[in-house]
């Protein structure tokens, strides 16, 4: 259970429970996201063609995310045969093992023998003859929101029986992705899909199509958050820091960081493009990788202003095609972003309390490594909505963050940045210095 909390200024019987808290547990439990309550990503298996020991498949990656996407080194498709069956041939992607084929003599050889087959995509750049359409683009899918028209993956395979003549088709089990965090059900019989290649004069059908829905969880990507969160205003001096210990401590068994000044060695720095890059990130308090900074800038008269900075703080990793997604209630009265693309999440009709922020392609779409230009920031302006704004208890800071979809650790709301205690004082004072005198005079004047 979440802890309770009484903000400040309310009575000793009047308790508030720390939904934020309940609602990353319940996100962490099943990989349900209440900002994106029917987000996931959708395998297609379209069954085109079955001969008597030969079967033509089309298989379809659709990222139905609003916000998350796959970033490099990409999908690996995995899933295990049920049978002896070989992939004989595959445009679109590639296996990563072609296994042992020595039971077929002479003549040419499956590409993949593997009973349990890794499928990757194509790299961009691949020769025309063995794409297919929305191939080769290295694993990455974007999601639906930044990015329509790259958010699916395309390949085709020929598959054969091991050697026997079978007419029957056996859908195989136990896909995967590949990526940290996805968990794929078991394949679902669905309405055969229908092409057309004359602009809708003709439609041809397959022979039929099984849908595998795999959902994301963010306590199964990583036990440790990612990212943290900062906040600061023009109102008050200081600085809200990312809570200590966010993401990892120092000196913890795994928890590896380079200190200010200094360079990883070599040996570290080694990768492999088709792995994750190792987490080395620069020492801080918080050890989190990406440290997202909130700042109150400016009041006027019916608009505040809003400063956005997102630091990358891993030492040898690029974040390509970022995204931030903020909850905060006065998001519904946004006026203008400045070098940010920003798209509102509508999820639950007139309620407009979260949006989703990235990056202007060839502009800051690439979030570099540590350093200097490891940072993207933009600012936003948003109109002051009667009867709800204020600069009280810490109401401009947003209630929840989430960096390329996995939730940011915020500060605990009784350390956010707060109005100076003698600011209404000031206020009253400032008053009674002008109105006295004149209350003087207006007497006088009476006598």
């Amino acid at each position: 259970m979440g802890r309770l909390w009484r903000p400040r200024g309310l009575g000793r019987n009047k308790f508030y429970f720390d939904w934020g808290r309940l609602i990353l547990i319940k996100m962490h439990a099943d990989g349900y996201d209440p900002l994106d309550p029917k987000g996931n990503i959708t395998i297609k298996w379209d069954l085109l063609q079955s001969n008597s020991d030969t079967n033509d498949v089309k298989v379809s990656l659709l990222n139905f995310q609003l916000y998350r996407h796959i970033e490099q080194p990409g999908w690996k498709l995995g899933w295990e045969w049920l049978g002896k069956e070989v992939i004989w041939s595959i445009q679109g992607a590639e296996a990563t093992e072609q296994g042992n084929c020595s039971r077929f003599k002479g003549g040419q050889l499956p590409h993949c023998c593997e009973n349990k087959p890794l499928i990757v995509d194509l790299l961009p750049g691949a020769p025309y003859n063995i794409q297919t359409s929305n191939c080769c683009k290295g694993g990455v899918l974007s999601s639906m929101i930044q990015d329509p028209t790259k958010y699916a993956a395309v390949f085709q395979m020929n598959i054969r029986a091991g050697g026997a003549a079978d007419s029957d088709f056996d859908m195989p089990q136990n896909f995967s992705l590949g990526v940290p965090g996805y968990t794929c059900a078991k394949p679902v019989q669905v309405a055969p899909s229908k092409y057309s290649s004359d602009g809708g004069r003709r439609w041809t059908q397959a022979l039929g199509t099984w849908n595998v829905t795999c959902i994301y969880s963010q306590y199964q990507a990583s036990t440790s958050p990612k990212c943290c969160v900062s906040l600061s205003a023009f109102y008050n001096d200081s600085i809200v820091h990312c809570p200590k210990c966010s993401c990892s401590c120092q000196g913890l068994p795994g928890s590896k960081c380079v200190k200010f000044g200094e360079t990883p060695s070599l040996l570290q720095q080694v990768k492999d493009p088709n792995q994750e890059p190792p987490s080395i990130v620069r020492c801080t308090q918080h050890m989190c990788p990406i440290r997202v900074h909130w700042h109150v800038k400016q009041s006027y008269k019916e608009y505040w202003r809003v400063k956005i900075t997102v630091n990358n703080l891993n030492i040898l990793k690029n974040y390509s095609g970022w995204n931030l997604v903020a909850l905060h209630p006065n998001l519904k009265s946004l006026t203008q972003v400045f070098s940010f693309n920003y798209h509102p999440l509508n999820q639950y009709g007139h309620i407009n309390d979260s949006g989703m922020f990235w990056g202007v392609e060839y502009y800051n779409d690439m979030l570099l490594q540590e350093g200097e230009v490891g940072n993207v920031q933009s600012e936003m302006l948003l109109h002051k909505d009667e009867g709800i704004f204020s600069f009280r208890e810490g109401w401009v800071f947003p209630r929840r963050i989430l960096f390329n979809g996995d939730e940011c650790v915020m500060p605990p709301p009784d350390d956010y940045p707060r109005l100076p205690k003698n600011t209404a004082r000031a206020a009253s004072f400032t008053l009674s210095i002008i109105f006295s005198p004149l209350f003087m005079l207006l007497i006088i004047f009476a006598c």
